[in-house]
């Protein structure tokens, strides 16, 4: 179950961070709506999944009795 929810936490790390990046340079050059949905709402859902990734790892280190 560790395994599991570290490598969960690790790759909704990493979808997040690279959504909020491509949503961040696609809004620098001048692009408001990416694959129809906006790029404030694609950074909101990259913090979101960084979010929901922290947790998992913050989970996985919880000691069980």
């Amino acid at each position: 179950m560790q395994h599991l929810l570290v490598r969960l936490g690790r790759l909704a790390g990493v979808v997040g961070v690279a959504i909020c990046l491509v949503a961040g340079v696609a809004r620098v050059l001048g692009h408001f709506y990416l694959g129809g949905f906006s790029a404030a709402a694609l950074l909101q859902g990259g913090m979101g999944l960084v979010l929901v990734g922290c947790f998992l790892l913050l989970l996985a280190l919880q000691p069980r009795d």
